[in-house]
Protein backbone atom coordinates (compact mmCIF):
# COMPACT_ATOMS: atom_id res chain seq x y z
CA UNK A 1 0.00 0.00 0.00
CA UNK A 2 1.96 3.10 -1.23
CA UNK A 3 0.87 6.15 1.15
CA UNK A 4 0.82 10.07 -0.14
CA UNK A 5 3.42 12.43 0.44
CA UNK A 6 3.62 16.00 1.00
CA UNK A 7 3.89 18.11 -2.09
CA UNK A 8 7.44 18.08 -3.33
CA UNK A 9 8.86 14.83 -1.86
CA UNK A 10 9.32 12.35 -4.60
CA UNK A 11 9.62 9.70 -1.60
CA UNK A 12 6.67 8.00 -1.35
CA UNK A 13 6.05 5.61 2.23
CA UNK A 14 4.89 2.10 1.80
CA UNK A 15 3.07 0.02 4.52
CA UNK A 16 4.85 -3.36 4.48
CA UNK A 17 2.25 -5.54 5.44
CA UNK A 18 -0.84 -7.02 3.55
CA UNK A 19 -3.54 -8.16 6.11
CA UNK A 20 -4.48 -7.19 9.74
CA UNK A 21 -2.45 -10.54 10.99
CA UNK A 22 0.49 -8.78 9.51
CA UNK A 23 0.37 -5.43 11.45
CA UNK A 24 -0.95 -6.72 14.91
CA UNK A 25 0.76 -7.70 17.93
CA UNK A 26 -0.38 -11.50 19.10
CA UNK A 27 -1.57 -12.38 22.12
CA UNK A 28 -2.63 -9.09 23.79
CA UNK A 29 -2.25 -8.11 27.74
CA UNK A 30 -5.96 -8.04 28.58
CA UNK A 31 -7.72 -7.44 31.38
CA UNK A 32 -10.80 -9.07 32.78
CA UNK A 33 -14.23 -6.68 33.72
CA UNK A 34 -14.35 -7.82 37.06
CA UNK A 35 -10.58 -6.80 37.71
CA UNK A 36 -10.38 -3.87 40.09
CA UNK A 37 -8.84 -0.45 38.63
CA UNK A 38 -5.98 -1.04 41.15
CA UNK A 39 -4.71 -3.72 38.33
CA UNK A 40 -5.24 -1.67 35.71
CA UNK A 41 -2.89 0.96 37.06
CA UNK A 42 -0.17 -1.31 38.13
CA UNK A 43 -0.43 -3.43 34.40
CA UNK A 44 -0.39 0.03 32.21
CA UNK A 45 2.65 1.02 34.47
CA UNK A 46 4.51 -2.51 34.88
CA UNK A 47 4.10 -3.29 31.16
CA UNK A 48 4.13 0.41 29.55
CA UNK A 49 1.08 0.42 27.98
CA UNK A 50 -1.68 2.61 27.80
CA UNK A 51 -4.68 0.72 27.21
CA UNK A 52 -5.89 -3.18 27.39
CA UNK A 53 -8.63 -4.93 25.59
CA UNK A 54 -11.53 -5.95 28.31
CA UNK A 55 -12.37 -9.40 27.72
CA UNK A 56 -14.87 -12.01 29.22
CA UNK A 57 -14.94 -15.51 30.18
CA UNK A 58 -14.35 -16.85 26.47
CA UNK A 59 -11.78 -14.29 25.55
CA UNK A 60 -13.95 -12.09 23.25
CA UNK A 61 -13.44 -8.69 23.83
CA UNK A 62 -16.63 -6.80 25.24
CA UNK A 63 -14.57 -3.34 26.07
CA UNK A 64 -11.10 -1.37 26.17
CA UNK A 65 -10.25 0.58 28.90
CA UNK A 66 -6.92 3.12 28.59
CA UNK A 67 -5.29 5.60 30.88
CA UNK A 68 -7.44 8.33 29.90
CA UNK A 69 -10.37 6.46 31.01
CA UNK A 70 -9.03 6.16 34.57
CA UNK A 71 -7.76 9.82 34.41
CA UNK A 72 -11.16 11.30 33.50
CA UNK A 73 -12.86 9.15 36.07
CA UNK A 74 -10.27 10.06 38.81
CA UNK A 75 -10.60 14.22 38.04
CA UNK A 76 -14.84 13.58 38.23
CA UNK A 77 -14.55 11.57 41.26
CA UNK A 78 -12.01 14.76 42.63
CA UNK A 79 -15.07 17.50 41.55
CA UNK A 80 -17.38 15.98 43.27
CA UNK A 81 -16.43 14.34 46.65
CA UNK A 82 -12.42 15.85 46.62
CA UNK A 83 -9.79 13.96 47.79
CA UNK A 84 -8.45 11.14 45.43
CA UNK A 85 -10.45 8.17 44.23
CA UNK A 86 -7.44 5.40 43.81
CA UNK A 87 -4.83 6.73 46.26
CA UNK A 88 -5.72 4.04 49.60
CA UNK A 89 -5.13 5.50 52.98
CA UNK A 90 -1.58 6.29 54.40
CA UNK A 91 0.17 5.27 57.83
CA UNK A 92 -0.43 9.33 58.48
CA UNK A 93 -4.40 8.92 58.18
CA UNK A 94 -6.42 6.23 59.39
CA UNK A 95 -9.40 7.33 56.89
CA UNK A 96 -10.80 4.15 55.08
CA UNK A 97 -11.25 4.34 51.35
CA UNK A 98 -14.51 4.79 50.19
CA UNK A 99 -16.70 2.39 49.81
CA UNK A 100 -17.15 3.19 46.48
CA UNK A 101 -13.40 3.24 45.60
CA UNK A 102 -13.21 -0.96 46.77
CA UNK A 103 -16.17 -1.87 44.43
CA UNK A 104 -14.40 -0.10 41.47
CA UNK A 105 -13.80 -2.05 39.07
CA UNK A 106 -13.15 -2.17 34.94
CA UNK A 107 -16.35 -2.64 33.93
CA UNK A 108 -17.29 0.83 35.46
CA UNK A 109 -14.70 2.58 33.46
CA UNK A 110 -14.09 0.69 30.04
CA UNK A 111 -15.80 2.03 26.99
CA UNK A 112 -18.12 -0.61 26.16
CA UNK A 113 -17.46 -0.49 22.21
CA UNK A 114 -15.65 -3.28 20.34
CA UNK A 115 -14.08 -2.38 16.92
CA UNK A 116 -12.76 -5.48 15.53
CA UNK A 117 -11.53 -7.40 12.33
CA UNK A 118 -10.63 -10.69 11.20
CA UNK A 119 -6.98 -11.41 10.98
CA UNK A 120 -7.10 -11.40 6.67
CA UNK A 121 -8.71 -8.51 6.75
CA UNK A 122 -6.75 -6.13 3.84
CA UNK A 123 -4.42 -3.31 5.57
CA UNK A 124 -6.30 -1.03 3.51
CA UNK A 125 -8.97 -1.80 5.30
CA UNK A 126 -7.52 -1.55 8.36
CA UNK A 127 -5.96 2.23 8.38
CA UNK A 128 -9.82 3.35 6.31
CA UNK A 129 -11.20 1.87 9.99
CA UNK A 130 -8.84 3.35 12.77
CA UNK A 131 -8.79 6.95 10.38
CA UNK A 132 -12.77 6.65 10.00
CA UNK A 133 -13.17 5.79 13.36
CA UNK A 134 -10.83 7.92 14.88
CA UNK A 135 -9.58 5.00 17.06
CA UNK A 136 -6.03 4.37 18.21
CA UNK A 137 -6.37 0.55 17.70
CA UNK A 138 -8.24 -2.26 16.66
CA UNK A 139 -9.11 -5.52 18.04
CA UNK A 140 -8.27 -8.84 15.48
CA UNK A 141 -10.56 -11.77 16.70
CA UNK A 142 -10.88 -14.75 14.70
CA UNK A 143 -13.87 -16.76 13.54
CA UNK A 144 -15.40 -17.18 17.02
CA UNK A 145 -15.06 -13.57 18.16
CA UNK A 146 -12.01 -14.80 20.71
CA UNK A 147 -9.39 -12.35 21.01
CA UNK A 148 -6.27 -13.27 18.93
CA UNK A 149 -3.96 -9.53 18.54
CA UNK A 150 -4.00 -5.80 18.91
CA UNK A 151 -3.40 -3.47 16.17
CA UNK A 152 -2.28 0.15 17.28
CA UNK A 153 -1.04 3.24 15.47
CA UNK A 154 2.17 2.68 16.43
CA UNK A 155 2.54 -0.85 14.87
CA UNK A 156 0.94 0.68 11.39
CA UNK A 157 3.67 3.20 11.70
CA UNK A 158 6.20 0.56 12.61
CA UNK A 159 5.45 -1.41 8.92
CA UNK A 160 5.98 2.02 7.25
CA UNK A 161 9.00 2.40 4.84
CA UNK A 162 10.31 5.10 2.08
CA UNK A 163 9.86 3.43 -1.41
Amino acid sequence: MKLATPTGSDTAMVLRACTASDLMVPNPISLRAEAHVSEAIKLFTEKAITAAPVIDESGRPIGVVSRSDLLIHQCEHEKQHGGSYFVPPTFESDEAPSRSSKKLTIAHLMTPAVFAVAPDTPVQRVVKDMVGLHVHRLFVVDEDGVLVGVITTMDVLKHLSAN
